[in-house]
């Protein structure tokens, strides 16, 4: 095939500077020809340049200007000779390598077709056909599994019976019809007869195509630099040679193609999955699959499953927060604050030293009322369940995942990854390989690698302590501002006044400082996205696998101690650590530690959660909407001149968003975060799925409509799995017993009330004769002495408060008067032992739980394993029995000419 005849190369001087003076080099078959980049290109006899053609008046139209060759890639320039601030040498040099690259397009097989836009007659847009030659040829490198023929296998519905139940929320089979199913195999040009080509122009679909031609485009060279090739559409658009380069959408999203031989697959996505009267309906995954590519299709499918589970994990919640919102009128130690004779009698100490003045119990009432709704028995019992819920999805999604490799054919996938162009632009070490004991070039020593790796670390630590610091200026936030409010809002409550009756100093404190820490997070997480970039740049990693793992593994560690530090923070530390009034601890020798409310952090904890992942949520979905609206609605407004004119399909696509270079990766960081918040802290908040399971039923639609309307259409990708963000999910899951064991331990109340209802509410600690909640509040707060001040370096700071001579407290010491006054008591031992037990077996159940979920539960079901063998089984039958046809049919023929030759041979001794 004449396809590989020549390349042209510029030699440029210069590594860095790209608008350096170099050679051509026109490289052929049987010699190179090197030529001075100086003088006019097209007086080159090997030089080969696109044609140019006018637009044909069809908008919808997605072929050359013949009508018959298929547009599979557009890539767009602006023309050099007429932009406004004309720089000669640059712009001299950027469309010699222009240039030089279309050439080599050309000699590798592919056929170009320029076009000057309708509305701005600088740019102008280069179609990229791939004939059939060339398409066979790559398929066989890339080895893309074509249909051998059609399936017959027969699949079972996963509902059965509930058919007639999920009809409607199925999509509508007369709209989007079923993909007829294939055996495939690796494409080889020897074995071209054994495949199902009904029609060449139909056998390739487009989303193959034109990861075929974006191959080639990403391969051809185009300069030599220092001896090291320069090549790839992604640097030259990178380096503003090109301004884009993308796959057609077949059609506008809103209308259907006036042509009817196109599918019109757009406007069903649209129709059919991004429209909001969809949202009820199952996502067709096929057409997702065959239109985007399997990676677009393998982030939707795994969304829409974590989706659906989060329906379980939501109606469970709900029951618990329902279980506690009915049963906190039984709540007996929320009576007991509540109650004037009994809270209202309990004269609490001082949060703060001087400023604050001492408070009645009951002013926290409400708050004690709502805890009660989060810190029940239902929420020991969610928080087993998501602990079990979270292996099931997991272990599922294992399943579901196979399956989907089975259906897409990526069960042996095989892709050989081209290095990164900034890689290879960095190439100028010569090492001797290991394996091919050839020479190879490499960016840097091995010495210099472990200097970019130990700066990269350096960078990530710091950014890391970064978000630690500004955690502690947040709790010093609490500590300055809880004073402040402590002064100005009314200590006696009121039931008529809802601000005295609801907002405390402490819930003011949790509120005001829950919503300046998303103000920061989402702050540092703006700034660090973007030094997360240029600390993998500079760490420069091979492929973009590597690059995008390199950079999920710094993303995610950052976002992990950005979004989770002060929730962790209030779920451990807070209130922990405080001393008792008669000897406080301080923070940087100034500011008392923060204390919990009488009932504990529990509620200070769901407030955080609820205003960071809500807010959070919010915030994602109206940047995703409007971003790309507005910057789309700004170009409108700007080509309004030619609005009157008709569009070219290729030009209306390049006026949408580019997608850009890390793809999804910033809607699985944003998902996962949000697992994370699920999982992780759900023992505080029952009510966590029900908000991750509404803001997801909206982020699929939300993607879906960015994905069909405001973007670019990408170059399809192949895909086994989501990558490393399965290992993150398996490692939070892990992490995710240990934390919600230990909220309900330390964080919420639960422990001490067993204790004492089993323990300390009957002789010989009580003096009750029946195990009851009875008298908890008063055994569970301590006494303290005013006078019993013990910080000789500051003046007693409740002298001069009022006349009160003991005050109360929330810990567990003996009082004033016992021979170990102020040591913690036998009650304190009890709760610490229970709560250590405590955790360890539900650690370990939980723990043995899942291990029998993952060992019962295999990866790959028994059916989609029978599918793969007998896949595997017919296509090697196919191709074997195929191969002996040939071998038989040539086997004849020889044999035939052999016995000729004898004939002839014998015949004249015969005569």
């Amino acid at each position: 095939m004449q396809m590989m005849t020549r390349n042209v190369l510029l030699n440029m001087e210069l590594e860095e500077d790209d608008d350096e003076d170099g050679d051509i080099v026109l490289e052929n078959f049987d010699q190179t020809i090197v030529c001075p980049t100086f003088g006019s290109l097209e007086n080159q006899q090997d030089f080969r340049t696109p044609e140019f053609e006018e637009f044909n008046g069809k908008p919808d139209s997605l072929f050359f200007t013949d009508g018959q060759r298929r547009i599979d890639f557009v890539l767009v320039y602006e023309d050099e000779t007429k932009k406004e601030n004309n720089k000669k040498g640059t712009n001299e040099k950027q469309r010699r390598k222009r240039q030089a690259y279309e050439s080599n397009l050309i000699c590798y097989g592919l056929q170009l077709e320029a076009t000057r836009s309708v509305s701005d007659d600088k740019l102008v847009f280069v179609k990229v056909h791939a004939p059939w030659e060339v398409l066979c040829t790559y398929a066989e490198i890339m080895h893309i599994k074509l249909p051998l023929k059609p399936n017959d296998l027969k699949t079972r519905s996963a509902f059965g019976t509930l058919n007639w139940f999920t009809k409607v929320l199925r999509v509508n089979e007369s709209v989007i019809k079923p993909e007829q199913e294939f055996f495939t195999a690796p494409f080889e040009k020897s074995r071209m007869n054994d495949f199902y080509i009904l029609d060449r122009d139909s056998f390739f679909n487009p989303a193959t195509r034109s990861r075929i031609v974006y191959f080639i485009l990403s391969r051809v060279k185009y300069q030599v630099m220092n001896n090291v090739n320069k090549f790839g559409i992604n640097r030259l658009v990178s380096s503003g040679i090109y301004k884009a380069a993308f796959p057609l959408h077949d059609c506008k999203f809103n209308y259907e193609s006036e042509d009817p031989s196109c599918p019109s697959e757009r406007y069903l996505l649209y129709r059919e999955w991004a429209h909001p009267r969809s949202i009820y309906k199952k996502q067709p995954l096929d057409l997702i699959r065959k239109y985007y590519g399997e990676k677009i299709g393998i982030y939707f499918a795994w969304l829409g499953y974590y989706t659906q589970m989060l329906l379980l994990a939501a109606v469970v919640g709900v029951a618990c927060f329902l279980y506690g919102y009915i049963n906190q009128d039984n709540c007996t130690w929320s009576k007991e604050v509540c109650d004037p004779d009994i809270g209202g009698q309990i004269l609490m100490c001082p949060q703060c030293d001087k400023l604050c003045p001492f408070w009645r119990l009951n002013i926290t009432c409400e708050s004690s009322k709502k805890l009660c709704i989060f810190d029940s028995f239902g929420t020991l019992v969610f928080a087993v369940f998501m602990g079990i819920w979270v292996t099931l999805f997991l272990e599922f999604w294992k399943r579901r995942q196979a399956e989907l490799e089975y259906e897409w054919d990526t069960v042996e996938l095989q892709q050989e990854e081209q290095a990164r162009p900034e890689y290879e632009a960095q190439c100028n070490h010569v090492v001797i390989n290991e394996i091919t004991q050839e020479e190879e070039r490499i960016p840097f020593t091995t010495c210099g690698k472990c200097i970019r790796i130990t700066l990269c670390a350096s960078a990530v630590l710091f950014w890391i302590l970064l978000i630690i610091a500004s955690v502690i200026g947040i709790i010093v936030y609490r500590l300055s501002v809880f004073i402040v409010f402590s002064t100005t809002l009314p200590k006696n409550p009121n039931g008529t006044d809802p601000i005295q009756k609801y907002l405390t100093p402490q819930m003011a404190t949790s509120i005001t400082a829950s919503i300046i820490s998303f103000i920061i997070i989402m702050i540092l997480n703006t700034i660090y996205e973007k030094v997360a970039i240029m600390i993998t740049n500079f760490e420069l990693p091979r492929t973009q696998t590597d690059y995008e793992n390199s950079l999920t593994m710094k993303m995610f560690l950052f976002q992990f101690v950005n979004y989770y530090s002060s929730c962790f923070y209030i779920a451990f530390f807070k209130g922990k650590f405080v001393g008792y009034p008669g000897d406080p601890v301080y923070w940087l020798g100034k500011y008392r530690n923060e204390e919990c409310d009488p009932g504990g952090c529990l509620l200070e904890l769901t407030t955080q959660l609820t205003i960071i992942m809500g807010g959070k949520a919010i915030w994602n979905n109206i940047q995703e909407v409007l971003f790309p609206w507005v910057m789309n609605l700004i170009g409108r407004y700007q080509r309004v001149s030619g609005s009157e004119k008709i569009t070219p399909r290729w030009e209306q696509d390049y006026h949408l968003q580019p997608m850009g270079k890390l793809g999804l990766f910033y809607e699985y960081l944003e998902m996962i975060i949000q697992f994370g918040f699920v999982t992780l802290f759900v023992a505080s908040f029952p009510l966590a799925p029900l908000l991750a399971l509404v803001n997801n039923i909206l982020e699929i639609r939300v993607d879906a409509w960015k994905l069909t309307t405001q973007f670019r259409r990408m170059v399809p990708e192949k895909a086994q799995d989501i990558g490393a963000w399965q290992p993150i999910m398996q490692g939070i899951a892990i992490l995710a017993v240990v934390t919600n064991a230990m909220i309900i331990a330390f964080t919420s109340d639960m422990i001490p009330r067993l204790v004492y209802y089993w323990s300390f509410s009957i002789p010989p600690y009580g003096d009750h004769t029946y195990h009851t909640m009875d008298g908890y509040i008063n055994n569970t707060l301590s006494v303290f002495n005013i006078t019993d001040f013990k910080n000789a370096d500051k003046e007693n700071p409740y002298i001069g408060l009022g006349n009160y001579t003991l005050c109360r407290y929330r810990d567990f010491r003996n009082p004033p008067g016992h021979p170990q006054e102020y040591k913690h008591n036998i009650y304190y031992w009890h709760v610490i032992a229970a709560k250590l037990a405590f955790i360890i077996v539900m650690e370990h159940i939980i723990y043995s739980v899942k291990f029998f979920i993952s060992y019962a539960i295999p990866d790959v079901s028994k059916i989609t394993k029978s599918k793969i063998k007998r896949e595997k089984y017919l296509t090697q039958k196919l191709l074997h029995e195929s191969h002996l046809k040939d071998l038989t049919k040539n086997m004849g023929l020889i044999a035939e000419r052999m016995g000729e030759v004898v004939d002839n041979s014998v015949r004249p001794k015969l005569e």
